[in-house]
């Protein structure tokens, strides 16, 4: 049923004789500088040990006491936590220059972003299968649900390295334990958005593809894992989670 979204266009380059396939799908969803983040939230971010994680992670407007479970250990600047569950570093707006305005740019470019995603019109699919989409195969465009979303058996998201999606959901986002988000084609988890304005649950041992941008919580449950970003407008719950970008 999806097979008509998969026409591809070619370009001919001149000088090497080369085709090179167009992206299909809608215009990219910039992050500005919330993209530097792997995990960002306004009012915190908890993990209950060992959770691995592979990139910064930073709290504003709210303290870096709101990072916790990370067991921190400040830097001499004072600029940036440590913590042996992140490969990087970790910050909170309570932490010296430029890290507080630094963090003050990031959540007004992750606003921004929320509004772009989820402002996004002439969806391609309205409500797709009620939202139970466990079990599909999501070519490139621009998905939007009226209510929840749940993924309660696998979903593979097919399309090209440059293809892009956009997901809008009006109300939650779960996926169910143990169901996976699979990535077919060379489609790839930066040109997948997700946008929700309910909960955000990924359950015990599943495992989620794409950029989340979360209005509201999103948790990762025990063992759960992202390939991806956790980019919310309250808080990121970590249960001995993977993310990674």
């Amino acid at each position: 049923m999806f097979s008509s979204l998969f026409t591809v266009s070619f370009l001919i380059l001149p000088s090497a004789g080369l085709a090179s396939v167009l992206a299909i799908g809608p215009a990219p969803v910039k992050l500005r500088t919330a993209g530097n983040y792997v995990i960002l939230a306004k009012s915190g971010v908890s993990t209950v040990p060992p959770s691995v994680i592979t990139g910064q992670v930073a709290v504003s407007p709210i303290a870096a006491t709101a990072l916790t479970g990370f067991a921190l250990t400040l830097d001499s600047s004072g600029q940036f936590s440590t913590s042996n569950q992140v490969t990087g570093k970790l910050f909170g707006a309570s932490y010296v220059a430029p890290t507080p305005a630094t963090l003050t740019t990031a959540i007004g470019d992750l606003g921004t972003a929320v509004t772009d995603a989820m402002g996004r019109a002439n969806p391609d699919f309205t409500d797709l299968a009620a939202g139970s989409i466990g079990g599909l195969v999501l070519a490139p465009g621009l998905y939007k649900w009226s209510s929840g979303v749940n993924i309660a058996t696998d979903i593979t998201i097919a399309g090209s390295a440059t293809d892009t999606w956009i997901f809008q959901i009006s109300g939650t986002l779960t996926v169910a334990t143990a169901k996976k988000i699979v990535l077919s084609r060379g489609a790839r988890a930066k040109n997948i958005v997700w946008v929700v304005t309910g909960a955000v649950t990924a359950g015990v041992g599943s495992h989620f593809e794409g950029v989340i941008l979360g209005e509201t919580s999103i948790v990762l449950q025990t063992g759960a894992t992202i390939h991806g970003r956790l980019l919310a407008q309250t808080a990121v719950t970590l249960q001995k989670a993977t993310v990674k970008t």
